[in-house]
């Protein structure tokens, strides 16, 4: 069993994941729930002064101390420029990274309203805490509908006593809420509804536990949601969702009283969720020197 709590865990290393299975050489209690969690890091790149969010040594330290403090086992990661970054944050003596297999994305073009800065390549992650067995799964490619720009998913089956398949995201940007066609980002975000819909459908087909996290760019909660009511239909039986925030509202950004990152987990693996266990996480700072745009938010689940 190991011991150190996670909040005591030390940052030291980096580390990529290339293989298609990983079992770590350390373990963990058996009987343990296992936190899952979402985070968008808002442009984090793997060197000092890049990105659209330029940082230093000290803001990689603040961010680590963030991740430490978060206490998750698996986060789904959003807007990670490669794995080097993401080790930065997550080092290798405690994780193994998972970024998506994405090829030719490097953006081009400068950030929107910082002049001089050029935006990088934001990238799909996971990031599994040691001890954690899992298998990785062929990324949901569908998802970037052949465009360069669009991201894929990052899909690992978790090897607990009963297994629960994940599906990281980060889906396109510019329609939160309604479905104005005439908006050139709805019938994107659309399309990718029918993607993540086919990969719900073959979950619940399959009879797999599974959970999709991420930055969705939606607002799902508000009533009669259309993109909600594509991928969440139960058809086939156990091809729906359950959000895992329970109604409550967010409160990382007061503008943006809707959360648009989500941990939702298929109907037939919610009572695996642990009641009461959902946190957004508050960085316990004012929102001008939050470290990044969005707040992780998490839940625990049951390892069968």
């Amino acid at each position: 069993m190991l011991k150190t709590s996670r909040r005591q865990i030390a940052c030291l290393a980096l580390v990529t994941l290339t293989s298609c299975a990983v079992t770590s050489t350390t373990t963990r209690a058996g009987n343990n729930p296992v936190r899952l969690a979402t985070w968008n890091l808002e442009h984090l790149a793997a060197q000092n002064g890049q990105g659209c969010r330029p940082r230093t040594d000290a803001d990689y330290q603040t961010l680590r101390r963030h991740a430490e403090q978060l206490g998750a086992d698996v986060i789904a990661l959003q807007e990670v420029e490669n794995a080097a970054a993401a080790a930065r944050v997550f080092p290798a003596d405690s994780w193994t990274i998972v970024m998506s297999s994405r090829p030719g994305n490097a953006r081009e073009g400068f950030c929107r309203g910082a002049s001089g800065l050029k935006i990088l390549t934001q990238e799909v992650g996971i990031a599994i805490r040691k001890g954690i067995p899992f298998r990785r799964n062929p990324d949901l490619s569908a998802l970037g509908l052949r465009n360069p720009d669009l991201r894929w998913g990052v899909d690992v089956t978790l090897n607990l006593a009963r297994p629960i398949r994940l599906l990281a995201v980060h889906l396109k940007s510019g329609c939160n809420t309604k479905r104005d066609m005439s908006d050139p980002d709805c019938p994107v975000l659309f399309s990718q509804a029918a993607v993540l819909e086919g990969w719900i459908d073959a979950r619940a087909r399959a009879s797999e536990d599974f959970a999709v996290m991420g930055d969705w760019n939606r607002r799902t909660a508000l009533p009669n949601d259309e993109f909600l009511s594509i991928v969440s239909d139960n058809d086939p039986p156990g091809g729906s969702l359950v959000f895992t925030n329970s109604g409550r509202r967010a409160t990382c950004v007061a503008r943006y009283p809707d959360f648009i990152d989500h941990i939702a987990v298929g109907r037939n693996a919610a009572p695996r969720v642990q009641p009461g266990s959902f946190v957004e996480y508050a960085y316990g700072v004012p929102e001008d020197q939050h470290p990044s745009d969005h707040c992780p938010n998490s839940v625990a689940i049951s390892r069968r």
